[in-house]
């Protein structure tokens, strides 16, 4: 996140270049001299009068860490990465790529950032208060960092045209992206009177923002996007567009999870190793083919993580490559020789992805090859971001039993899950590939009584919250994707009316993330007077089952105390003779 410094210099004043600023810091090597140079449809860019076509990747790894991998980056063959922040720490990432010969498109973040599902609403029509102080940041990092020898470009904003979809909408909304690309050109200007050997840039999310740049931001000295599935359309946007500039692709790979079907589970069907490698192959492609306009490209993503979207892009998750990082090298000519490639893996599969029975024991088939012959290593993870959001991957016990059959653990939360299995050659390589999995109730044998039994609550919610109203029928409609929801208070009860006296030996509680630590069951043979069948004091959520004996005709769950701050909400209430 970038630092705020708060100010009282006026954007009259910066654009003036009246304003002093710190001293840049130490001596450091003189900077590079880049320009965009040619004309319509004959461009390309220079660095100290030579031409220079951007191979680059996004860089998301510590500042920190910079000394110890741009070395890697640079054996990719690519020659720039690009950064969305630009502050104090980014010093120690300049000069880790200028001892490794590498540019930096220097980022700027502005509110909306990221496109859909950001945040941070900015009014770039009335707001000025914010617009200076962006406006006196942004410039402060563009005088201390201006001449040193890593800086490409610099880069205002990212996808904020599209994210202010997130905040506005109607008239209102065109008033703001009108608004806001015309701060982005005070912000162009306002560099060039400091810097006028780099230039600037804005990146969005698709080709379309481009108008609103043509019409408001005429001092960028080129265009950028991001851009993925539809990489190779963007030279027939430009070209119908009308543009009058080049232009940069600031993000690009495979299909993400906002462009593709969904799978049998009601899930983005998230493509395999492979098919990731031929995508940024494939895209590179396209760059390079619309030769005189594009200027390179920076792909998606240089990092570390090891969560839900960095499986999805990262060429080196947990600092292991894929496939898709040998398949960046080839494209930017890096040395290929020599090199150990990584094992592919079978889409892994189960007996039936559909119904995985929750907290069981579940057999994966995932083989796998090498094509050097290494010793493989399996691990199974699951992840919950279809579940609850969640986007890290959690790594869980198995047992390989050879052939790539391995043994694990079903989750205990019902829902569709992401089943990942990453296989290691030992030689800094991975394979990865992944499937959903819907996690269900584990089978109960007997009838259950309560199903579709008349069924009343305290209480419930009915204000629209969470996809509700949650009644108390929808905890026993038999559908596990239903839920009934009470107020958010304690204490509280469900209860169902089997219409004659049972004999009852089980019940399951499936449970939403809104859980009861401590609650009672009890039966009643007249709904009057209640006789104790079970009581529990420190449940944990998920799915509750537990044997009963006893008899009734009313079931009664008396909840006492919440396991959250929400109220309690419950998927299933199964009793079964």
């Amino acid at each position: 996140m970038l630092s705020r410094m708060r100010s009282t210099v006026t954007t009259a004043a910066l654009l003036a270049g009246v304003v002093t600023f710190l001293p840049a810091g130490p001596a450091q090597a003189a900077g590079s001299v880049v320009k965009v140079t040619g004309s319509q449809g004959n461009w390309q860019l220079t660095v100290d009068g030579s031409a220079f076509l951007v191979k680059g990747v996004t860089w998301g790894p510590s500042p920190a860490d910079a000394g110890r991998l741009l070395t890697d980056v640079k054996s990719l063959g690519a020659n720039t990465i690009r950064t969305w922040g630009t502050d104090a720490s980014s010093r120690q990432l300049l000069d880790a790529a200028s001892t490794n010969n590498i540019k930096v498109v220097a980022g700027f973040w502005l509110q909306p950032g990221g496109g859909p599902g950001s945040g941070g609403c900015t009014n770039y029509v009335t707001d000025t208060t914010y617009k200076n102080n962006m406006l006196t940041e942004f410039t402060k990092w563009v005088q201390t960092y201006r001449d040193h020898p890593a800086v490409l470009m610099w880069n205002v904003g990212n996808e904020s045209v599209l994210g202010l979809q997130n905040c506005y909408s109607g008239t209102e909304l065109e008033n703001q992206r009108n608004a806001y690309t015309t701060f982005v050109n005070d912000v162009a200007k306002a560099i060039h009177r400091i810097d006028a050997n780099h230039p600037v840039t804005s990146t969005d999310a698709w080709v379309g923002t481009w108008t609103y740049y043509k019409r408001n931001s005429p001092d960028l000295d080129l265009y950028a996007v991001n851009s993925y599935k539809e990489v190779c359309g963007i030279k027939q946007a430009w070209e119908q567009g009308g543009y009058n500039k080049p232009y940069l692709i600031t993000e690009t790979g495979p299909a993400g999870e906002w462009e593709v079907p969904n799978d049998a589970n009601g899930v983005p069907l998230e493509p395999g190793d492979q098919a990731k490698a031929d995508g940024y192959t494939h895209a590179w492609n396209c760059v390079t083919g619309h030769r005189g306009v594009a200027l390179g490209a920076t792909v998606f993503h240089y990092g570390t993580e090891y969560d839900f979207g960095g499986h999805w892009f990262n060429l080196t998750p947990a600092g292991e490559r894929r496939k898709m990082y040998y398949a960046v090298k080839r494209a930017y000519g890096g040395n290929t020789a020599g090199d150990n490639l990584p094992p592919t893996v079978s889409v892994p599969s189960v007996p039936d992805a559909g119904a995985v029975p929750a907290g069981k024991e579940v057999t994966i088939q995932a083989p796998a090859t090498d094509p050097e012959g290494d010793q493989l290593a399996y691990e199974v993870l699951w992840g919950s971001k279809y579940v609850d959001g969640g986007g890290g991957l959690v790594s869980v016990p198995s047992t390989n039993l050879g052939n790539g059959t391995l043994k694990a653990t079903a989750p205990a939360k019902t829902g569709v899950w992401k089943l990942y299995v990453k296989v290691k050659d030992g030689r800094g390589n991975v394979g990865v590939e992944q499937r959903s999995v819907k996690v269900v109730p584990p089978p109960v044998a007997g009838t259950n009584v309560a199903l579709n039994r008349p069924t009343t609550a305290s209480t419930f919610q009915n204000d629209g919250y969470g996809g509700c109203p949650c009644g108390p029928q929808l905890a026993t409609d038999g559908n596990d994707t239903t839920r009934w929801a009470s107020t958010w208070s304690d204490p509280q009860w469900l209860q169902v009316d089997l219409g004659s006296v049972k004999q009852l030996k089980h019940a399951q509680l499936v449970w939403e993330g809104a859980y009861g630590k401590a609650y009672t069951i009890r039966v009643s043979d007249d709904g009057q007077n209640w006789r104790t069948a079970y009581a529990a004091s420190n449940g944990d959520g998920g799915i509750d089952d537990f044997d009963l004996s006893a008899s009734g005709r009313y079931v009664r769950l008396d909840m006492t105390q919440r396991g959250t701050g929400y109220g309690y909400s419950l998927f299933h209430f199964g009793v079964y003779a």
